[in-house]
């Protein structure tokens, strides 16, 4: 994408252009006129000469009025190189998800940065079976019908709960290996990963219930149930912790 100092640059290159071709366009006429006229005597012709060469002059005057006025304008600065690559990119992800596949290409590539990101933390295995699980609930959502949606509503938020939770114990275990001051996180690391454990347990029970109920088994329903009911009481806790309890009011005599 143009930035605003390329295209205020582009336009007075195409005013100058203009101006100067009107110039030249006034001129050859004038001097056609100027010529012609004398040497074949007045006529019905030599009025267009006349009037072509008068329109003439008016424009290219019209161009180099908005020509300079144009250019006392202030030029736009340069744009932020960060700012720019942020705006190219942008147009690249719109022009991609214009395609076909183009949205499915730019979700595969997002979940591969970040597991790329989580590459050699012990939340990189979770954070995988999250991703998998991810993709077979979004190719069970269809066909497990409206008695479903509430249940794959829980799902929702529970996988971004999961996902938040893993980035915060990915974010402890980095602290943790900048030196030794760093041991005193390793409690809260190990709790950390233990819920993520957990939740990706239940995410993975709710997602092979959708499953068998999309095979139409019939304990299905109850097992959909059940694995709901588990995922939200996850889901519920993840909530409760990110929420910061109050502190205790000290009791007064």
């Amino acid at each position: 994408m143009a930035s605003d100092r390329t295209k205020h640059l582009k336009r007075l290159r195409k005013l100058h252009r203009s101006a100067r071709g009107w110039s030249v366009r006034a001129g050859l006429l004038t001097g056609a006129t100027a010529i012609l006229a004398p040497y074949s005597g007045l006529g019905l012709p030599d009025a267009f000469w006349a009037a072509g060469a008068g329109g003439s002059i008016a424009i290219a005057v019209w161009r180099w009025i908005d020509y300079r006025a144009f250019r006392a304008l202030p030029v736009p600065p340069e744009p932020d190189p960060a700012l720019a690559g942020a705006m190219a990119r942008d147009k690249l992800v719109g022009l991609v998800q214009r395609l076909p596949a183009g949205r499915t290409a730019i979700a595969e590539f997002d979940r591969q940065r970040e597991s790329f990101k989580l590459r050699g933390l012990t939340v990189a295995e979770p954070w995988r079976r999250l991703d998998r699980a991810a993709t077979m609930l979004s190719g069970l959502v269809g066909r497990l019908g409206p008695a479903a949606e509430s249940a794959v509503l829980d799902a929702t938020v529970a996988e971004r709960q999961l996902r938040d939770l893993a980035q915060r114990c990915a974010s402890v275990e980095r602290t943790m290996r900048l030196g030794p001051a760093g041991d005193a996180l390793r409690p809260a690391h190990q709790a950390l990963a233990g819920q993520l454990e957990q939740g990706v347990t239940a995410y993975e029970q709710f997602v092979t219930a959708a499953a068998s109920c999309v095979a139409e088994d019939s304990a299905a329903v109850g097992n959909l149930t059940d694995a709901t009911a588990f995922l939200r009481g996850v889901a519920e806790g993840l909530a409760d912790l990110r929420t910061p309890q109050a502190a205790p009011r000290p009791q007064t005599a």
